[in-house]
């Protein structure tokens, strides 16, 4: 798949509290961010952008089961838990997104409470092809949105994993992805040119 200016990678919060260890772990979190480091590099040489966002939760968020939301506290400005997983390098030029700041906003998709959707038009970008943390709820909503913005989206099935906590959440939310115009690809047919 030929990459070029108008092509971006968005890379969905492989932040610790989602990799194993963290509060809201998601199994196989490090070796997604171990698999995305190899792609992002394929896009930094391809003249492509990389966008990694990041869930930049204040201590008194929505969200949080002490302040009645469905979550373990995760994610915590300057917290150990929303720093990017180790494994996951990112190259010279990425664009980094925080999102979550509100206290009031959930912000599961990458376009909320974030400048995702304007960082993206002013560098003109058209098709982008994501991959990340977690399939059934961040990934899921960043890609419908980005479906809804006319973005031409690529999910990268071997880069991303789910949380699952009914045994078929990931498979019913690659399902909802291809149902609004998503298409499938893998880390090997992004890099075939």
């Amino acid at each position: 798949m030929k990459l070029g200016e108008s092509d971006a990678l968005i890379i969905v919060d492989v932040q610790n509290d989602f990799c194993p260890g963290g509060s809201l772990a998601v199994e196989g979190g490090d070796e997604i961010a171990t698999a995305l480091s190899g792609l992002a590099m394929h896009f930094r040489m391809s003249s492509a952008r990389i966008f990694a966002t990041q869930d930049w939760h204040p201590e008194n968020h929505s969200s949080f089961n002490d302040n009645g939301g469905p979550w373990p506290p995760h994610c915590v400005q300057g917290s150990k838990g929303a720093e990017f997983h180790e494994n996951l390098e990112l190259p010279i030029g990425t664009s980094i997104v925080r999102k979550g700041a509100n206290p009031e906003v959930d912000a599961y998709s990458g376009f909320l409470d974030s400048t995702l959707e304007e960082q993206l038009r002013r560098t003109d970008i058209k098709r982008l092809f994501v991959g990340g943390l977690a399939t059934d709820y961040c990934v899921l909503n960043t890609v419908l949105d980005a479906r809804a913005l006319d973005f031409d989206v690529f999910v990268v099935e071997d880069a991303i994993a789910a949380v699952n906590a009914e045994a078929e959440d990931g498979e019913k939310a690659v399902e909802k992805m291809k149902g609004a115009g998503a298409e499938m690809t893998t880390i090997d047919g992004v890099k075939a040119a």
